[in-house]
């Protein structure tokens, strides 16, 4: 699957990464991770600190897949709002969700104390504002929602909001917690410092197929074979390739980087910002004053259309960017890209088991909170590797129904 399109903009900011051989050979270990993307890298980081044997492969460099046109938004709030959560899921697997991408949040902010890489995660606020003044009432009851729960969450008037940034909007929701990274450093970061734990590490391996039997699993590469115990799946959306999940959509997303500008406009905290309309508009700032700007998703079309798209879907971002921020009016955009993005019908990731594949777990990280949710993934599969039982991944199954069943809430 060709899954990016245009000029994608994290590789300049660290042109001479690690790299690593490609298979050559047969080799055994506990666990196999398939996939050096944000999932595998938080998985193969995550399982390194357990002392088991990991060999992770990738058919193509760390990090070169959906993980390089990530926008590097990490966030406690989901593209599902808390309240539309507990109004699917029920109440307290609603606040369990949350609560676990709370969680994983703060786990990804401690990172950069223990990678040898910098990964370039920055503590961020966030502002949601409401798209309209009829998104005002929905926007109130989810800051009720998220206050009685424990979130944080400040409900902002107009006034505010035009006190604190250079644009006016009906109403906002301004928190604290989330972050921003670059996506394609965070990475290798991860993987770095897994291989330095004894992690096996092996690019341009890929995966032919698959042989299952009561031991474990015998995965044949174009130069060797790798027998596992266990396997974790973390192929992104190209997982839709091997398995049809029913409930997932891919969809095309774009986005644009500007060029650096001398003064940000005025823009507080220089936090993440976002909008209740869907499709959303998003915006982030980078440590060199570049600006990106995220959004206008259309439905999956081959490749060679995304390519042409690219170009006029980024001169719209542009145009939403200056509507914005009208004082920087000119800018021009260094990075135009597209990509592939997934989502789900319901709103949740998958991970966990799947009762075709035995010996086997998948990460699938659907949503826009991809990075949250590879790091619940690792925490919750490393847990169940290490023999312990972990109700929430049912909350994620890939083999629920349209609404889970209310049986797996648990204190998280």
């Amino acid at each position: 699957m060709k899954l990016n399109s245009g000029q994608l903009p994290w590789g300049s900011s660290f042109p001479n990464p690690p790299s690593y051989p490609a298979l050559e050979g047969d080799i055994t270990c506990d666990c196999l991770i398939v996939g050096g993307g944000m999932g595998g890298a938080m998985s193969s980081y995550r399982l390194s600190l357990s002392g088991a044997d990991i060999v992770l492969i990738d058919k193509r460099a760390i990090g070169d897949g959906s993980s390089h046109a990530n926008t590097g938004l990490l966030q406690i709030a989901n593209d599902k709002s808390l309240t539309a959560c507990m109004n699917t899921f029920g109440e307290a697997n609603g606040v369990l969700f949350y609560k676990l991408c709370q969680q994983a949040a703060r786990r990804i902010l401690e990172l950069p104390d223990k990678l040898n890489i910098d990964p370039h995660i920055i503590p961020r606020s966030s502002l949601l504002y409401a798209s309209t003044p009829e998104d005002v009432p929905a926007l109130r009851l989810e800051h009720e929602n998220l206050v009685s729960h424990g979130f944080d969450s400040e409900f902002w008037g107009q006034d505010k909001v035009s006190s604190h940034y250079a644009f006016s909007k009906p109403a906002a929701l301004y928190s604290k917690g989330d972050a921003e990274t670059n996506p394609f450093r965070t990475v290798h970061s991860l993987i770095d410092k897994a291989r330095d734990n004894g992690v096996r590490i092996y690019e341009h391996t890929r995966a032919r197929h698959y042989e299952y039997s009561a031991e474990g699993v015998t995965c044949i590469t174009g130069n060797g074979r790798i027998f596992a115990k266990k396997v974790i799946f973390a192929m992104g959306y190209e997982t839709q390739e091997m398995k049809k999940d029913r409930g997932a959509e891919l969809i095309n997303t774009y986005a644009i980087m500007t060029k650096p500008l001398d003064h940000l406009p005025k823009w507080h905290e220089r936090s993440l910002i976002w909008e209740t309309a869907r499709p959303y508009l998003y915006f982030r700032t980078t440590p060199d004053n570049r600006i990106i700007a995220g959004g206008k998703d259309e439905p999956l079309t081959d490749p060679e259309r995304r390519d042409i798209r690219v170009l006029s879907q980024g001169q719209r971002l542009l145009e939403e960017l200056e509507a914005l921020f009208p004082e920087i009016r000119g800018i021009e955009a260094e990075y135009s890209w597209g990509a592939v993005f997934g989502s789900t019908r319901d709103g949740l990731p998958y991970m966990g088991p799947h009762p075709e594949y035995p010996h086997c777990y998948f990460i699938e990280g659907y949503g826009g909170n991809g990075t949250v949710y590879s790091m619940i993934a690792a925490e919750l599969l490393a847990d169940t590797l290490a023999g312990k039982y972990r109700p929430e991944l049912e909350l994620f199954s890939l083999t629920r129904s349209s609404k889970p069943s209310p049986s797996p809430a648990v204190q998280a």
